[in-house]
């Protein structure tokens, strides 16, 4: 494992740390996803399959120079066997072999945001409301928060707060709106962008053979830019994670760049409730010099 000579001290001990929940923090710039990479070939080095692993990012390009570099690390054939990328590609992915369970075909179509939005347009239309009133962008962003925080049409039609607040911004129908689309989509046989992890949810929590199916297939599981994840991307970690607590988690808690689409910076601060056993390696932004906790 002579790779592993190119890290400095403190990076070495965040690869090493394989076993239990450990969590990463650093600013931009300071190795985060380095480590992440070097830590899925160190695990493959010690003879573990990668395909236990699960690594999941936030963009394409990330996975790809992620899986580019743990190639040159350990060698494609072993690369090419890690489930890693997006959290919606690789959820994506699960949810084709699965779909038929929640009643999806197994080649649904995936709406873009504006596929979601020309549907809403035409539902928005159809209900004789007025499109400067319930602009579809702002209503594509409506359901997309419900949906991100795990709320169905249903439950969100039956939530008092939430309708309140519709109420008071003059949009008392959006429940319909959300009530019609996902209907629509569900007729079309298809999931939004947003759905690929809501769907995902709804998978493993009526279908617990499917939970633990990848609860034992993924025994390592990795997370960049952990501070970026929202409510839906959270549960579904930590439902994976929850036979093995072998969770590494790397980012950055002074910053979020996700937050409009409902990232929530609570779930890096929440990581040691989470995982009482955790181990935190908190490098330092003053300093520069990681320190550990």
């Amino acid at each position: 494992m002579d790779f592993l000579s190119t890290l400095n001290k403190e990076q070495q001990e965040a690869v090493r740390q394989t076993e239990g929940p450990v969590m990463v923090i650093a600013g931009a710039g300071s190795g985060k996803t380095r480590v992440l990479t070097f830590r899925i070939a160190y695990l493959i080095a010690k003879g573990v399959d990668p395909f236990q692993i699960l690594a999941l990012t936030f963009t394409n390009k990330a996975a790809k120079e992620m899986k580019n570099r743990i190639a040159s690390l350990v060698g494609e054939s072993e690369a090419k066997n890690i489930s890693m990328g997006t959290f919606h590609s690789v959820f994506a992915r699960i949810l084709r072999n699965h779909s038929l369970k929640i009643g999806y075909p197994t080649n649904f179509t995936i709406y873009d945001s504006q596929d979601s939005k020309s549907l809403l347009k035409t539902i928005i239309k159809e209900l004789n409301l007025d499109d400067k009133i319930y602009k579809p962008s702002l209503v594509h962003g409506r359901i997309s928060s419900a949906k991100n925080n795990l709320i169905s049409a249903a439950e969100y039609e039956a939530n008092a707060e939430i309708v309140g607040e519709d109420r008071m911004s003059a949009k008392p129908r959006l429940f319909e709106i959300y009530k019609t689309y996902e209907k629509r989509c569900f007729m079309a046989g298809a999931m939004d962008f947003d759905d690929l992890l809501f769907k995902t949810n709804i998978l493993f929590r009526d279908h617990p053979d499917v939970l633990h199916y990848y609860q034992h297939k993924f025994r390592y599981v990795l997370v960049d830019e952990y501070q970026d994840t929202n409510f839906s991307q959270y549960l579904i970690v930590k439902k994976i994670a929850a036979v093995f607590n072998n969770i590494c988690v790397v980012g950055d808690d002074a910053q979020s760049i996700y937050s409009f689409r409902g990232a929530n910076i609570e779930n890096i601060l929440n990581f040691k409730n989470d995982y009482p056993d955790y181990k935190i390696l908190n490098w330092s932004r003053i300093t520069g010099a990681p320190k550990i906790l």
